[in-house]
């Protein structure tokens, strides 16, 4: 999986739109790629291969990803949408299980950066907490100077508007 993104990747910041672009490229630069990955049996994956494992992809957490590799900050006039998500499967209710204790879901900030479609590493929001009372500490961190951030309606609430 991780040769399949790390070519995808590359190919697509080469320019490359479409699986069989995709193909053609990996033909071009076919021993280049070898040498540079050196992969099982010195064979790379086809297209096809590339694409049954994309089809399976996270994409929240893939473009989270990289904007961590890429150091992708928000630029003074771009605009980030923030929101809180609870991670589905999160939680664990039953209490009779010795191995993994009762503990609820799991709640992230993320942010989405509007103009160049790229989302940014997701902000954990701390278990004794919600999302509302997370937004500023999650704000700060990014430290953004001329950045538009739009929230949902319920991180409009009055009390936490005038602090921030």
């Amino acid at each position: 999986m991780a040769l399949c993104l790390a070519l995808f990747t590359l190919a697509v910041t080469a320019g490359n739109r479409g699986f069989l672009a995709i193909g053609d490229w990996l033909t071009s630069y076919r021993s280049e790629l070898i040498e540079l990955f050196n992969p099982p049996k010195q064979r790379l994956p086809s297209y096809s291969t590339i694409r049954r494992v994309l089809l399976k992809l996270d994409y929240g957490q893939y473009s989270a990803a990289l904007a961590r590799f890429f150091g992708i900050e928000p630029l003074p006039g771009e605009t980030l949408a923030v929101d809180g998500k609870v991670l589905r499967g999160s939680y664990q209710l039953e209490t009779d299980n010795p191995d993994s204790p009762p503990h609820p879901a799991i709640m992230l900030v993320s942010a989405y950066l509007v103009e160049r479609g790229l989302i940014l590493e997701p902000y954990p929001v701390d278990r004794k907490t919600n999302e509302v009372k997370a937004l500023p500490a999650f704000i700060e961190q990014l430290a953004l100077k001329g950045v538009v951030i739009a929230f949902d309606a319920i991180s409009t609430q009055k009390n936490l508007s005038a602090h921030h």
